[in-house]
């Protein structure tokens, strides 16, 4: 197994910094060259800029702005960061311990850096909030969606925490507040054939082979509106927001279905109303049965 190569750049604001490997042969004189060519989205004022700040690296430090192209080798840099507007929500630790975080996430936070989110995500944030750089994701929550989220502290543990939630051996209880309908019959057994296709935002139910299931119960009801628990089976994009749009009770403030509404994302007003309440598993490493409840609550 190859190695994977220390960054000789620290992170910066929780951030690693990108690696790009150099191919093994091309027309390219020197490598501010090729980083003009591999790099369209930045303008060649910028990396040379870059350059001559000596913010692109190889393993022996700054790269000069006239390096002559090395094949086969890498560049670590940092990207320049989006402008983002601050979440202004906090995040709780649930639990710590020296192998896993379990944390509840606030509303309109990203669980890691995507897009236009990437200071403004869980990951970066705890990452230089409590001083945990090798901090990674066991799993994702959605940005618009709140609670509980894990995370593994010993990147050696890594893989084996991952695989609980790959393998599907974490029991995952929603809460969602949505609309009563007194003639819906629950609980119930809620299957469809989801799909998510790549620049759609939004995921559609197709005809075909079930391959989403959510179990469904109403807990309570007042004012018109119940407070339901939701058991995933599986885990496909948006499935708990579909199967409860499908049932005619869309969870309250979804901006996607059963209509796709425009919703700015510096707004941070009327929040999802869906809610990652616990996470049940026996722990691969300790064997222990672990249960975490989320400390949130949704307003009925």
């Amino acid at each position: 197994m190859r190695r994977k190569l220390r960054p000789p750049l620290p992170q910066r604001h929780g951030l690693d910094p990108a690696r790009l490997r150099l191919p093994a042969e091309g027309p390219w004189a020197t490598i501010r060259d090729h980083l003009v060519d591999r790099l369209p989205r930045v303008a060649p004022e910028r990396i040379d800029a870059m350059l001559a700040e000596g913010r692109v690296h190889g393993l022996d430090g700054p790269i000069a702005p006239d390096a002559a192209f090395a094949p086969g080798t890498s560049v670590w840099f940092h990207r320049d960061l989006p402008d983002e507007t601050p979440v202004p929500f906090g995040i709780t630790t649930v639990h710590r311990d020296d192998a896993i975080l379990v944390v509840d996430k606030p509303h309109f936070l990203a669980t890691i850096p995507r897009g236009s989110h990437v200071v403004e995500t869980a990951l970066v944030r705890l990452r230089r909030d409590l001083g945990l750089p090798h901090l990674s994701p066991a799993h994702r929550l959605d940005r618009v969606t709140a609670g509980l989220v894990m995370f593994v502290v010993d990147p050696a543990l890594r893989g084996r925490y991952q695989l609980l939630f790959k393998d599907r051996l974490v029991r995952k209880e929603y809460e969602a507040i949505a609309p009563h309908r007194p003639d819906l019959v629950l609980p119930r057994r809620v299957t469809s054939r989801i799909v998510k296709v790549k620049g759609v935002i939004t995921a559609q139910e197709v005809e075909g082979p079930p391959n989403a299931e959510t179990h469904v119960e109403l807990v309570e009801h007042r004012g018109g509106w119940g407070r339901y628990r939701l058991l995933p089976a599986t885990g496909r994009t948006h499935q708990l927001r579909l199967h409860m749009a499908s049932l005619g009770v869309p969870i309250r403030n979804d901006d996607f279905y059963p209509v796709l509404r425009d919703k700015p994302l510096d707004d941070f007003t009327d929040p999802l109303q869906l809610l990652a309440k616990v996470l049940e598993f026996t722990d691969p490493v300790t064997g222990e049965h672990r249960r975490f409840t989320s400390g949130l609550r949704l307003e009925l």
